[in-house]
């Protein structure tokens, strides 16, 4: 299970760069300082739903960076979950995991009851259209109209006509507020355009899970919170597991309903939102209120 799968043929998205670790086999981490995590209890808030994603025990490191030491996390089903934490703690090494662009060195990823590092490429490729996935700069192809960056996920996973891939993205196109501006080109449009726009991509072969990486980066107050609305009101419409990886806490406030915080590769705590907010881990609480004092400094 260490090698990483090639990025290829991702569901909803063009693929994207990964750090490159070819050839670079796991070292065991350094014995850890015994007070390095001492801010990590762990603390799982029990969840009446079941789990959609779940983390075992995973391990991933680039060379000797080591990104993910011992992750352990459910993401539920059926809600919108924020996986929240500081810069470089892992958040968005988690996603790549989920859909199977980058494999654990040690440990498992489990989707809907599927070892993601043990299912065949034939079988991954499937698995891939349940997912649909925004990247930070909505990850469009610079050489198509905004309708055919839509319409490509139709157009590579199904044998649907054009009448029927027309009605199903101008029906996702209403849903993100960009209705009549399919004819133009990603150049032409504002960073909160392009972001809905790759949402709207995302949602097109009626995914089971979203994914959503920084969706609020690049972002001003104003729109991301609009984005957020959206994110909410199209989840309320069309259910599923919803995954916002971010580091903003008014958008984690808007948008969640289950929060994981990450710090130096493992969970900090999880569970409902409002246990989260009203958590008396002293990392949880400085994180999530954005206080200057408290474990998290500089480093």
């Amino acid at each position: 299970m260490g090698e990483d799968r090639p990025a290829e043929d991702v569901a909803n998205e063009e693929p994207v760069a990964e750090t490159a670790n070819a050839g670079v086999s796991f070292e065991p981490p350094p014995e850890s300082d015994p007070e390095e995590f001492s801010y990590h209890t762990g603390t799982t808030h029990a969840s009446k739903v079941p789990a959609a994603i779940e983390f075992i025990d995973v391990h991933k490191s680039f060379g000797r960076n080591h990104v993910l030491r011992g992750l352990n996390m459910e993401i539920p089903e059926g809600q919108v979950s924020m996986i929240i934490g500081p810069s470089g703690t892992g958040k968005s090494v988690c996603i790549k995991h989920i859909v199977g662009l980058l494999y654990p060195d040690e440990g498992d990823v489990i989707v809907h009851g599927q070892s993601i590092p043990s299912l065949p490429d034939a079988e991954l490729f499937e698995l891939r259209k349940k997912f649909g996935v925004l990247f930070q700069d909505g990850a469009l192809f610079g050489s198509m109209n905004l309708y055919d960056n839509v319409a490509f996920p139709l157009r590579q996973h199904t044998e649907k006509s054009e009448e029927e891939i027309a009605e199903i993205v101008d029906r996702r196109m209403r849903e993100v507020g960009l209705g009549g501006e399919g004819t133009k080109m990603p150049n032409e449009l504002s960073g909160g355009m392009r972001k809905r726009a790759g949402f709207a991509r995302s949602l097109v072969l009626d995914p089971e899970i979203v994914l959503f990486d920084e969706p609020d980066s690049g972002l001003d107050p104003v729109r991301t919170a609009l984005l957020c609305e959206l994110i909410k009101e199209v989840h309320a419409e069309n259910g599923g597991a919803y995954v916002v990886i971010t580091h903003d806490i008014m958008s984690a406030r808007r948008v969640g309903e289950h929060i994981s915080v990450l710090w130096k590769g493992r969970v900090v705590e999880s569970g409902p939102a409002a246990e989260l907010f009203a958590s008396e881990n002293p990392f949880v609480r400085q994180f999530l209120s954005g206080e200057a004092q408290g474990p998290l400094g500089m480093e």
